[in-house]
């Protein structure tokens, strides 16, 4: 069975819960690994294998977590009339923006100046729920061939970067490029530019339809399985000869393990045709196999596929808050960490941290940790349906 009695779907809240558990990961090597403020760990000239692996695995969790953005609003979706949904997106979309450059802001930094103002990954979905609120108005042909024009087409625009503040350099710069902003005296640091993150969350909502209750179950499988190797061929052969969908090409390396991890190290800022191509293919292929296959040992996985926004903010709290217990155990004093910058560019930090061992272990033990408060905060959510305002957590 793919779904509970209230209608889930169970291999989606797997992915999910598998991608958050993943996206700890990453977010524990950036406060606990010493070499993090040392250098990028895909930064072929100084990484090791199993430190590149360690960032590549956790490349997944973006892609995903737009995607299903999208899907969850059409499954949402189903219960309203298209004005009530824009609406609910609408409002879904500014309540995230408003958590990125206040809540989360503050979990990251533990400061209560709380700029120059970050645009993450949440903005980035924000940002992307505001949009779907028009496009899922317009013909649905329209849309998808705007997303797709945005996923496919984005990086022959790689070369264009405008200069200055004026009104559509920035524009731009919150589209397409990592950059900084200036608005007077505040500054906003773009470090999700939304395209093609738009683009994906269309596709995510248009993906939704697969899973209607009277959706043919074996003609969902069989797409699911189809795109995703299409979707790792179209990644090879692109990739292959550097032909297109990437700013940085591929290289021959000192050593076969190297060649194919240049191979893989493809761009997220902003996410490159390659990087969703690689990230998206398996993970539509894991979407094949939860559903396909009996997962049912998952289910403390599933719990966490349930409260994906809970897990996220909780986390950043809780890594943080053991970073500076560990900073000060190991001759550090707590305000180190209390930064004005993101954790791995304060320069008093540099010589703290920890092996890459050590930073798996502390990964396993803060998601022990969260376990439970999700499986409670499930529960609590589960049992006060008629709280309006749970479905913004």
């Amino acid at each position: 069975m793919n779904k509970t009695s209230s209608q889930r779907i169970i291999s989606l809240d797997i992915l999910k819960g598998l991608v958050m558990i993943i996206m700890t990961l990453d977010h524990v090597r950036d406060y606990f690994h010493y070499d993090a403020f040392f250098y990028d760990p895909t930064d072929l000239s100084q990484t090791s294998p199993a430190l590149f692996l360690t960032r590549f695995i956790t490349h997944f969790c973006a892609p995903v977590f737009v995607l299903l953005a999208g899907t969850s609003a059409y499954l949402v979706g189903r219960r309203m009339s298209k004005k009530e949904l824009s609406v609910w997106l609408l409002k879904r979309g500014l309540w995230l923006i408003f958590l990125e450059i206040t809540v989360i802001r503050f979990a990251w930094v533990f400061s209560t100046n709380l700029t120059p103002i970050w645009l993450g990954v949440i903005w980035a979905i924000g940002a992307g729920m505001i949009s779907l609120a028009l496009f899922i108005r317009l013909p649905k042909f329209f849309s998808l061939s705007v997303a797709m024009l945005m996923i496919f087409g984005h990086n022959a625009l790689d070369g264009f970067y405008p200069e200055g503040n004026e009104f559509l350099a920035s524009v731009w710069k919150l589209s397409h490029v990592r950059s900084q902003i200036l608005l007077g005296n505040l500054e906003i640091k773009v470090i999700y530019p939304v395209i093609p993150w738009l683009g994906l969350i269309i596709v995510g909502y248009y993906f939704g339809s697969l899973y209607q209750p009277e959706y043919n179950r074996k003609k969902r499988l069989r797409i699911l399985l189809y795109s995703g190797i299409s979707c790792l061929l179209l990644f090879t052969a692109l990739r292959f000869d550097n032909l297109y969908g990437d700013p940085s090409p591929w290289t021959i390396q000192s050593s076969p393990v190297f060649s194919f991890l240049s191979f893989i190290n493809v761009t997220k800022y902003p996410p490159s045709l390659l990087y969703l191509l690689i990230t998206i293919g398996p993970s539509l292929i894991f979407l094949y196999l939860f559903e396909r296959l009996d997962f049912s040992w998952l289910k403390p996985v599933v719990t966490i596929g349930r409260v994906p926004m809970f897990w996220y903010i909780v986390h950043l709290f809780v890594i943080h808050f053991v970073a500076m217990i560990a900073a000060m155990l190991t001759g550090y004093k707590f305000s180190d960490m209390i930064l004005t910058d993101f954790v791995t560019l304060e320069p008093q930090l540099k010589g703290y941290g920890f092996p890459l061992w050590a930073v798996y272990l502390f990964w396993i033990g803060i998601c022990l940790f969260l376990y439970p408060v999700s499986r409670w905060y499930d529960n609590y959510k589960r049992a006060n349906r008629d709280k309006w305002w749970l479905s913004y957590l």
